[in-house]
């Protein structure tokens, strides 16, 4: 039987091994390096032979090894040197080079004509004014604070969006909150708590209080009232998030193993060091949304009436309109409400949530706004929108769709030198952001830094002036549909106000059927402020009643 040729890379080393282990000791010790290197591999390819775990090195001893190297630095090779301007992996490099730029104040302009495709299915353009205005103040902000709140907050239509401590290193997270410092803008906390790294960037802070009450818990996970109003107190936390879900991982709790608990985290989120920590899917202090209404109430009035609201991903529609009954059931209504659509980011997520589950933004922030409206609440609350937006356009298309502000998450982690190297859940950032290794966080300068994020928000609202005044406004918060315009096929376009319409004012509650708004009706009417679940669920046209529950 001939000598499997693919069993070459394994004969030569032998080789190479006897002839060098030779030579070192006729000729000259010179040759000893040699020997012990071809030795290694010779070694190698014997294992290679005899181990059972990997198919492609049984066969290919020693050369197989070219694979697994190639594959550990795909993303590398693929970012640098094959991928284009506007692939989005998920972030395209024209996105990140454009945060970059502003981050550093350098030139953010490119010559010779836009590289889009403005003939392709997906793009959008706002509608420009023969009028244009000139808008020198750039410093955009909104009131967000309900009549039942006593302490509202003027917060700035771009802020920095959840990431918790823990997730992201301290020199990550005091770069970031002493930037919104410098900057005049807020920092959500993310659901790891206060660190002692926000207080001591000084920064305007939103408290995220998530499904484990991380920084307001008791010892057994339960909602600490007590812990929740010391939090609360603090005069750097201006607003309160309740969050039901975010956009990468929707309905999906987590666990951080005891293994990754350092003394800082444990002492942030009051959590004990020698077991695993879990937060749950689910909030356990409520289940219906009447419960859910009178918790934030709880919340209000333990934070002496600051800002309180709540974060999600649209889910099930009806559920949304369940929590709007509540409001009107119950005479609680949040200040505001964040829409994080399921293009959102995390340090890691199942693939089948960050790719199935959950609504993409445009779509959950029209629906949110439409259902509010429709309601007759959209006057007292306050809306906010989360997913992939880093440039001003990102900003005026959400605050035209509803959006009164806007988060970023990775927009800012780029403005502190994320390269998008995809390894947040491995502990191996290569630029010390979403790691808690102590040697590759100190590569992040936290003066440095903090000037960034506060440029990159700065040099991002006053782009975000020049195309409101461009389209004739005289503030960002009054784009509308109306000035956008969206291919939804090859060389077709569409009115902003015909693809995203804004619905009536309280035409749900109105008693008074617009047929072609049918659809809402029929949601609207299976939504109830007592129960999440329901018991019809609609099979199609038919309208058969279903058996089960959602």
């Amino acid at each position: 039987m001939a000598f499997p040729a693919r069993y070459t890379p394994l004969a030569l080393t032998g080789i190479a091994t006897l002839a060098s282990t030779t030579a070192a000791i006729a000729l000259s010790p010179a040759w000893l390096p040699v020997a012990l290197a071809t030795g290694a591999l010779t070694a190698l390819g014997a294992r290679d032979l005899t181990q059972k775990r990997h198919s492609v090195l049984r066969n290919y001893p020693v050369i197989g090894h070219m694979r697994f190297l190639l594959e550990s630095i795909r993303p590398e090779i693929r970012q640098y040197m094959l991928e284009s301007d506007r692939d989005e992996e998920p972030f395209s490099r024209e996105s990140r080079a454009l945060v970059y730029q502003r981050a550093k104040g350098v030139e953010d302009k490119r010559p010779f004509g836009t590289t889009e495709n403005v003939y392709s299915s997906g793009y959008a353009w706002i509608t420009h004014s023969a009028a244009p205005v000139h808008i020198t103040d750039s410093d955009f902000r909104v009131e967000i604070g309900g009549p039942d709140c006593r302490q509202p907050y003027a917060a700035s239509l771009f802020n920095i969006s959840a990431m918790s401590f823990g997730s992201l290193s301290a020199n990550a997270i005091l770069a970031l909150n002493t930037g919104a410092k410098k900057g005049g803008f807020a920092h959500d906390t993310g659901e790891g708590s206060v660190s002692k790294y926000h207080r001591a960037g000084g920064g305007d802070l939103i408290f995220q209080v998530a499904s484990g009450y991380f920084g307001c818990r008791n010892d057994d996970g339960s909602f600490s009232p007590e812990k929740f109003r010391t939090q609360a107190a603090d005069p750097q936390v201006k607003m309160i998030e309740l969050k039901l879900s975010q956009g990468a991982k929707p309905g999906h709790g987590g666990m951080l193993p005891a293994a990754k608990i350092t003394p800082e985290i444990s002492e942030a989120r009051g959590i004990p060091m020698d077991r695993d920590c879990i937060s749950p899917a689910a909030h356990p202090s409520f289940s219906t949304p009447k419960g859910m209404m009178e918790f934030i109430g709880q919340l209000r009035a333990l934070s002496e009436g600051k800002p309180v609201g709540f974060k999600l991903c649209i889910g099930h529609r009806r559920e949304f309109m369940c929590m709007v009954k509540a409001m009107l059931e119950t005479g609680i209504v949040p200040d505001f409400i964040v829409v994080d659509g399921s293009e959102g980011g995390t340090g890691a997520a199942p693939l089948e949530f960050a790719n199935r589950v959950g609504m993409p933004m445009l779509e959950g922030l029209s629906f949110v706004n439409a259902t509010l409206r429709g309601a007759g609440l959209r006057e007292q609350v306050k809306v906010g929108a989360a997913g992939k937006i880093t440039s001003a356009f990102h900003i005026a298309r959400a605050l035209a769709l509803g959006a009164d502000w806007c988060n970023s998450a990775r927009g800012y982690m780029f403005s502190i030198g994320c390269i998008q190297a995809q390894a947040c859940h491995t502990n191996k950032c290569p630029v010390g952001i979403a790691t808690q290794d102590p040697k590759r966080s100190r590569a992040l300068d936290v003066g440095d830094k903090s000037d960034r994020v506060a440029r990159y928000h700065a040099n991002t609202m006053r782009a975000l002036g020049e195309l409101a005044g461009a389209a004739g406004l005289t503030h960002p918060i009054d784009f509308r549909p109306y000035h956008f315009m969206f291919r939804e096929k090859d060389n077709t376009f569409t009115d902003g106000n015909v693809a995203y319409p804004y619905v009536p004012n309280g035409f749900l509650i109105s008693g008074e059927i617009i047929p072609e708004l049918e659809e809402w009706h029929e949601r609207w009417s299976r939504a109830s402020a007592d129960s999440f679940k329901t018991d019809k669920i609609p099979e199609g046209p038919f309208d058969v009643p279903a058996a089960r529950v959602a």
